[in-house]
């Protein structure tokens, strides 16, 4: 594979080595844990740190939108949505599942800002 070939062409993805898709595999695995780490465990434990406290998702979402820790409830919402389409497999539509790798990719900055205002927020509330 050369450095200008694109990985999201079925082809070429197909013509990868079982060890280069096995990265891409991780990676998929990893942004799919983090996101839900974020939302399931971390954004309410946050709030709950805040003094604000809920205990409906929505509630929490909301504050943690409100409090600057994500840009933007949609965002949030579209991050769920492809991880929950991680959890099903296209063994049938490679294309479908390069467009989801591509997406998350892409989407690695915005998740690692969340990730980093959590950490500030948690900070702030903790001294």
């Amino acid at each position: 594979m050369n450095s200008t070939d694109d990985i999201f062409n079925v082809t070429v993805f197909a013509s990868l080595k079982i060890e280069q898709k096995a990265i891409f595999d991780a990676y998929l695995k990893r942004f799919s844990s983090l996101q839900d780490f974020l939302g399931a465990k971390i954004f309410p434990l946050l709030i709950e740190l805040s003094g604000i406290g809920s205990s409906k998702m929505t509630e929490v979402l909301y504050h943690i939108e409100k409090e600057g820790i994500i840009d933007d409830l949609n965002t949030w919402i579209i991050l769920r949505e492809a991880r929950n389409e991680l959890e099903h497999d296209y063994p049938d539509d490679l294309k479908k599942a390069l467009e989801d790798l591509k997406f998350c990719i892409d989407a690695f900055p915005t998740i690692e800002t969340y990730y980093f205002n959590a950490i500030s927020f948690a900070k702030k509330h903790s001294d």
